[in-house]
């Protein structure tokens, strides 16, 4: 089948290649001329485990091509996919102008009849507008689809050719039979394709989101509380998990989620709640709880510090919001990493992947180590914020000599208690007990 891609953002580039990797003829497009001219030359421009070798691959076999022309786009694909931002507005809610700006332009560059995804996440109600938007500039046949993308980042290549389902929001049989031909190859093994109307299947990704991150947000509250009762948060979880009604993923207490996602799509969904008249009490409450939780270590290492660290050095582990990518969005390293320098400390940081972003971030303000031990020389003490498999077995000794002192604040619970004990560390972690 001949695919467009409209954007080559983090979903756009992955749907496009592993479209491509099924047989497909896809055609990428994308505004911005020099990105464009990169991938061309075969240069993945995010980092993500496993493209590199499918983009190679593909474009080598001339499936996976890439252009600056919408009206090449337009003309190229049966079906041509909506990737583009969708970026929270002022008020939380997801900006369209993106969305319903290429459909305008779709509109005006349509001959024949195309299947338009909605493949970005959007509100309640989105495809009925990029529908109007469309129709508003021609009379050529068409369908709008919502297709709403489960990829998580570091897993996106196997969760987009190993689907757990897929979601199609279609009122057209037309539509709807072209969807089920292009993922057919992807379901094979009888994980469904579930078809329904276009409204749930846009709600259905704002509300899978805004579960994962309640269901976070209330271990991190759990995990809190863990601290004031004497209780450890590691037994509570594998206690919770092994009931097979709650699960054992998504239950690991840290210092907040972040990403592209989770804080978006919660706001977003929030205030839609907001525009039709309901109150999300509990998203509410998620983001407050949240927000707070970015920041949680910050009053520990102050305390420690009689509430001056003023003049302190600290090495910082992981700058990305999660392992396996170098995404920076929302990442509670930044908040971190803000209030630290705020109170005057230097910090030395490392992250295997997201350090160019970080550092078009802060600039020169922190001091960008070339590995995870060179960050640890001469601090006062260790902060990890990202759970890198790296960071999980390190030389203790080596850290021992490199640090002024052995101290340790972790906000992804890394290590196990008993053994920081033995290796005669100062650890904090986040519901459990403190080791002095």
């Amino acid at each position: 089948m001949k695919i467009s891609v409209i954007g080559t953002g983090y979903v756009g580039l992955v749907t496009g290649t592993c479209l491509a990797e099924t047989g497909n003829e896809v055609l990428c497009i994308d505004i911005n001329e020099e990105k464009v001219k990169q991938m061309q030359k075969g240069i993945v421009p995010i980092y993500e485990p496993h493209l590199d070798v499918l983009f190679d691959r593909n474009i080598k076999a001339q499936r996976l091509k890439f252009s600056t022309s919408l009206e090449e786009g337009i003309e190229h694909g049966d079906i041509i996919f909506l990737a583009l931002p969708t970026p929270e507005d002022e008020d939380g809610s997801a900006d369209l102008s993106y969305v319903l700006g290429a459909a305008k332009d779709i509109g005006k560059l349509i001959k024949e009849y195309k299947v338009i995804v909605d493949k970005s996440t959007v509100p309640v109600g989105t495809a009925d507008k990029v529908t109007e938007v469309i129709a508003k500039e021609t009379n050529v046949d068409f369908d709008v689809v919502s297709n709403p993308e489960f990829l998580r980042e570091g897993f996106a290549v196997d969760d987009f050719l190993k689907p757990e389902r897929i979601v199609i929001g279609s009122s057209s049989e037309r539509a709807t039979a072209l969807m089920q031909k292009l993922y057919k190859p992807f379901v094979r093994s009888g994980n469904p394709i579930i078809v329904m109307d276009e409204k749930s299947a846009e709600l259905t990704k704002y509300a899978a989101n805004s579960f994962l991150a309640t269901k976070i947000t209330f271990m991190n509250e759990i995990a809190n509380f863990c601290e004031k009762v004497g209780a450890d948060v590691d037994m509570v979880r594998r206690g919770m998990g092994t009931d097979s009604r709650i699960g054992k993923r998504f239950l690991f207490p840290g210092i907040g989620y972040g990403g592209s996602c989770f804080p978006k799509d919660v706001k977003a969904l929030h205030k839609s709640g907001k525009d039709s008249d309901y109150t999300f009490d509990i998203l509410n409450s998620v983001i407050s709880v949240n927000n707070t939780q970015k920041t949680i270590l910050i009053p520990k290492i102050e305390s420690y510090y009689n509430n001056d660290i003023n003049g302190k050095t600290f090495a910082v582990w992981g700058l990305a919001f999660k392992p396996e990518t170098d995404d920076i969005r929302e990442a509670p390293s930044i908040y971190m990493m803000e209030k630290l320098l705020a109170g005057g400390a230097k910090l030395n940081v490392f992250d295997p992947e997201a350090m160019p972003n970080i550092k078009r971030k802060f600039g020169d303000t922190l001091n960008y180590a070339n590995n995870m031990y060179d960050a640890t020389k001469d601090v006062d003490a260790l902060i990890i914020c990202t759970e890198w498999s790296i960071f999980r077995t390190p030389d203790f000794n080596k850290l021992k000599k490199n640090m002024n002192s052995p101290v340790i604040f972790d906000g992804r619970n890394l290590y196990d208690i008993h053994e920081m004990k033995g290796e005669g560390f100062y650890y904090n972690s986040i519901g459990r007990v403190t080791v002095k």
